[in-house]
């Protein structure tokens, strides 16, 4: 009796590693699937960052941030770039007015009062602009010129006003 119970304990003992083996395995197999898939989706992230890094150096290229020469031009005259940039930005932007189109503006508006969006500084010397009345828009080249005592003048070279469609 004692020797049956002993053979009935050692082949309950082998199923049961055997049980834990095979499932160990498959787990472990689990694993690695969940960690190559992983490893996939890491690659491929990996490569929509790169791709992402190269667009925005790509959309920043005509910046005045990313414009060492035009950087060194404003830090040489005593001003912070960056401080300098929002200052002009702020100058063409405030220039709006309720109930007046933006005097920089060279169209009237027609559904509404002309009104700049988005200002850009590409360098030490040019700016780009988009303006809108509402239904109409247009975009702006303004040439500008920072003076010794701090004053910013501005000229449009070009500007153009989209057809409506």
């Amino acid at each position: 009796m004692k020797k049956n119970i002993f053979l009935y304990l050692f082949m309950f003992t082998a199923l049961f590693v055997l049980f834990q083996f095979m499932n160990a395995k498959k787990a472990k197999e689990s694993y690695d699937n969940k960690i190559e898939g992983l490893k996939a989706q890491i690659e491929t992230k990996e490569k929509e960052v790169d791709s992402l890094i190269n667009i925005n150096m790509d959309l920043t290229y005509f910046s005045l941030e990313s414009n060492e020469d035009a950087v060194t031009y404003f830090e040489e005259m005593g001003y912070d770039p960056k401080k300098l940039a929002l200052t002009i930005s702020d100058q063409i932007i405030g220039q709006n007015k309720a109930g007046k189109d933006n005097p920089i503006i060279p169209f009237d508006g027609m559904e509404g009062n002309m009104a700049i969006n988005k200002v850009r500084l590409l360098n030490h010397k040019w700016i780009i602009a988009d303006f809108t009345d509402g239904v109409y828009w247009g975009e702006l080249f303004i040439t500008y010129d920072v003076r010794e005592d701090g004053v910013v003048d501005f000229e449009v070279e070009k500007s153009f006003l989209y057809p409506r469609n």
